[in-house]
């Protein structure tokens, strides 16, 4: 061949089957579709990982989710609101009449507590008198109370009082001469007062055997009642009253025999169903205003579970599309660091707070129409969701510059926080183990474990310190000495040292990430991939029409698989 002269590849003539065939003109086109694949692949992962604004800018299409979203924030905060006012009127109707009950039933109650119990007794008359005067006041109860009560039935589905009794077995004590005769094993002994035999015999139940007490072997006395009632004041906020079980318990403590009874009143109330309910207003059309705005706000978080499942699921086939490609090309696999990147872990958020919401949502509407009464249960699923919605705004504040420091800061620092909490926590448990077991006879704040653990707590904060010193008893000063060597001991290694480390990994992450915005991040396999895109796009500003007609064809009937994460 002469020099200067290309080599050219010619058609050559197949004179068997006519048809003329071009060298390399297949490798060509199969090496032009990988290019194809490869410019498409890069356009979906640049589309992914766009914010919704940036998005809209590129394809001009509508952020549904994040509509969505500010669209859920708004309606699950009222629901909760809603909610949150109309549980406070159960809880304020169960406080207002435990209350009552003290002051109806317990004789001689001061209108404030004592410690644990309500009140105690001092005397064998006072114990008496206490105890006839709860069971009088019980049968006189319609005529001396304020409120809508009624009499209810117990476990025993009989209307009236349950009085219980424990004493050791035998025994005799003789403290003068420092003797004790006693069989530790502990009788039950009940009985059963009718409403209607205290009716009509009001003396007869006195002189029963029952209430000769021995308070020398008297361990506690317990008197269990049922009562009913109508919460009325749900009516002013144009709702379906509630009716109330209330199972009252009321405790005369002996078990110290240290000459003072401690008397305890305990209410345990529960809502039931009402019958019969005739009430004529408006109420009916509030009640059904609610229950269509739940049932909207159940359809808004269906829609946001669809959507975000869908796009988790979408991201996993774009995952796994990465994956080959890079196997395929690179003949290695992709880093950990970079499968974890096509997981939002936000959309993992939004999904269960919108399960939360959907089940609260049901439970609220069943409690509203009075078909159910725990409202526990509900308050813990709205109220948990609700949280869960607003941490999630934190996502769309991390599309700014400023407020993403903060997010990255905490993404960095959280694992390396939980594991100086799980050292700084054996130290805390020892103190806390340490000082009930010491402290406890000599200070209210030390006498169970979790008070012990909420007392350190606050001292960590820097709160009620002097309190916490000076409320130690001085009986002992082996005990007194060392609560100054273990309380001086805790506060300076705990705010001094451990919150000062704790303090220094938050810091120095937020330094490292300071240096990583003003330096660059490290790149990962997946950052180099689409940085290869940009400098080709830099290099190449305006691509072969042919390359690019195929791209925007092919781009047209892919555009069903992209993952849209707005």
């Amino acid at each position: 061949m002469p020099p200067g002269v290309e080599a050219l590849d010619l058609p050559i003539w197949n004179g068997a089957s006519g048809v003329s065939r071009v060298p390399g003109h297949r490798n060509a086109m199969a090496h032009l579709d990988c290019e194809v694949k490869e410019e498409c692949l890069r356009e979906d992962l640049k589309f992914y990982f766009m914010n919704p604004c940036e998005k809209y800018r590129a394809r001009h299409q509508i952020p549904w989710k994040l509509g969505l979203q500010i669209l859920k924030i708004v309606m699950v905060t009222a629901q909760l609101i809603r909610f949150g006012l109309s549980n406070q009127l159960v809880v304020s109707f169960k406080e207002d009449n435990t209350i009552a009950f003290k002051h109806l039933f317990l004789k001689g109650y001061a209108g404030t507590d004592e410690d644990d119990y309500s009140c105690s007794v001092y005397t064998q008359e006072d114990a008496y008198e206490s105890i006839f005067f709860t069971i009088n006041q019980y049968c006189q109860l319609k005529n001396i109370s304020l409120g809508i009560l009624g009499y209810g039935k117990n476990e025993d589905n009989a209307i009236g009082l349950k009085v219980c009794k424990q004493h050791y077995k035998k025994g005799a004590m003789l403290p003068s001469n420092e003797t004790l005769n006693i069989d530790s094993d502990i009788e039950l002994d009940c009985i059963h007062l009718d409403l209607q035999v205290l009716t009509k015999n009001p003396q007869d139940w006195k002189n029963s055997s029952f209430f000769r007490l021995e308070f020398y072997r008297l361990l506690q006395v317990e008197i269990t009642f049922h009562l009913k009632g109508i919460d009325l004041q749900t009516i002013h906020s144009r709702e379906l009253p509630d009716c109330f079980l209330f199972r009252n318990t009321i405790t005369f403590d002996n078990k110290a025999h240290s000459g003072k009874i401690k008397i305890y009143f305990d209410s345990d109330a529960s809502i039931e169903e009402c019958k019969d309910l005739n009430i004529s207003g408006s109420i009916q059309k509030n009640t059904q205003y609610v229950l269509v705005f739940d049932a909207f706000v159940i359809v808004i978080c269906l829609a946001s579970l669809i959507l975000c499942t869908r796009s988790i699921v979408l991201a996993l086939r774009l995952r796994k599309r990465f994956l080959n490609f890079f196997l395929e090309k690179y003949k290695r696999r992709v880093c950990d660091t970079d499968q974890w990147k096509f997981i939002n872990r936000w959309y993992i958020l939004v999904i269960i707070s919108d399960i939360m919401t959907i089940i609260g949502s049901v439970l609220k509407m069943e409690i509203k129409a009075k078909n159910l009464t725990n409202y526990d249960l509900c308050s813990i699923l709205l109220g948990t969701s609700t949280l869960l919605v607003w941490v999630g705004v934190i996502r769309y504040l991390g599309y700014f510059q400023t407020y993403n420091v903060l997010i990255l800061t905490m993404q960095v620092s959280f694992p390396k926080v939980l594991r100086f909490c799980a050292c700084a926590g054996m130290i805390y448990l020892g103190y806390t183990f340490c000082g009930w077991i010491v402290l406890g006879p000599y200070h209210d704040k030390f006498e169970d474990l979790d008070t012990v653990a909420e007392c350190l707590f606050s001292l960590v904060n820097g709160d009620d310190m002097f309190a916490t010193f000076a409320q130690i008893q001085q009986k002992s000063i082996l005990v007194w000495l060392f609560s100054r060597l273990y309380l001086y001991s805790f506060i300076s290694l705990f705010i001094y040292m451990i919150l000062s480390l704790f303090i220094a990994l938050i810091t120095d992450s937020y330094d490292t990430i300071k240096k990583y915005q003003q330096n660059g991040f490290p790149e990962t396999d997946l950052q180099e991939f689409l940085q290869e895109c940009s400098s080709k796009e830099e290099v190449q500003k305006e691509p072969p029409a042919f390359l690019s007609c195929i791209c925007c064809h092919r781009r047209k009937g892919s555009d069903d698989h992209l993952i849209l994460t707005s």
